[in-house]
């Protein structure tokens, strides 16, 4: 079936997302702060909004995929947001990453509005925004979620109801503190490879099929052994999600030595510049650290 959906932040994530919805079958109009993305949309398929508004007007399903709490927040509940302007009734998706708590709190707010929330942050990056098999991971109510199983199909492969409204963003939480762990390992065992001199495409084929293995290899391997970091997943978004980790890991009162330390090492490749970098350039740091040289008599 074919739904009328709005879609609203049309970035690395959002307009492949938004251009799978169209694939799908589905009625999508976007709203982009830069109109070049939604014109891109509109060369899609899809059409092109000029402001929150007009996208949200007739929509059955909102869905932002924005930066940040604040971005969320602003879209939603501003003068010119969704909630002054969505018909009631509709649902609104949000597959930003944000705070667990604003999540909650401005579902509340979208509930009472006479909408039905779900957050339901994605994990997979650009590549699996591209080919429609990102995970999703939501929070909210059964019957809602069921309602536009069929919308979510259309960007996801793995999609699962984890809990009620927050509970999404928790999970993602957990999931941007399991990929910044393993993005630091790789890049230290990269560069440990380098410096003795091992054909690390070997090296990381054979890694690749042992326990060692991950996506994050498959995915960031070989752009560490280029030195090839542009944007998948920029290193000041994964930044931001580490604050959220942080943060509410100490709400709970739960201790995170790892994730505190390679919260650390992505804050200091941020503050010298390079948070425009895919997340895979955090190695860029850990080399430096290690003195700048593959060559182990040099350090």
């Amino acid at each position: 079936m074919s739904t009328k959906i709005a879609f609203i932040g049309l970035g690395i994530m959002g307009l492949p997302m938004a251009k799978n919805l169209v694939a799908a079958g589905h009625t999508v109009a976007g709203f982009n702060r830069s109109p070049e993305k939604s014109q891109e949309l509109a060369q899609a398929g899809g059409t092109a909004a000029s402001s929150v508004a007009e996208a949200v007007r007739d929509a059955e399903v909102i869905i932002t995929m924005v930066p940040d709490s604040p971005d969320v927040e602003s879209v939603m509940l501003g003068e010119d947001g969704v909630l002054a302007h969505a018909q009631p009734g509709a649902t609104w998706i949000d597959h930003s990453t944000i705070r667990p708590d604003v999540a909650a709190e401005v579902a509340q707010k979208a509930r009472e509005a006479g909408l039905k929330p779900l957050d339901a942050p994605v994990s997979g990056g650009e590549q699996g925004a591209i080919d429609g098999v990102l995970s999703i991971m939501v929070g909210g109510e059964q019957e809602e979620f069921d309602a536009v199983r069929d919308v979510l199909e259309g960007v996801g492969k793995t999609i699962v109801l984890v809990g009620p409204s927050g509970s999404g963003q928790t999970v993602k939480a957990a999931n941007q503190l399991i990929v910044a762990g393993n993005i630091g390992l790789l890049a230290e065992a990269v560069l440990f490879l380098e410096a003795y001199g091992v054909d690390t495409d070997s090296a990381l084929t054979v890694l690749g099929g042992g326990l060692a293995g991950s996506k994050v290899l498959d995915q960031k391997g070989q752009k560490m052994l280029d030195r090839a970091f542009e944007p998948g997943f920029r290193l000041n978004l994964h930044h931001k999600d580490m604050g959220i980790v942080t943060a509410a890991a100490r709400e709970a009162g739960v201790v995170t030595p790892l994730a505190s330390t390679v919260a650390q090492l992505i804050a200091s490749t941020v503050q010298r510049g390079d948070g425009g970098l895919d997340h895979s350039g955090l190695l860029t740091v850990l080399e430096e650290l290690s003195g700048g040289s593959s060559d182990p008599s040099a350090r």
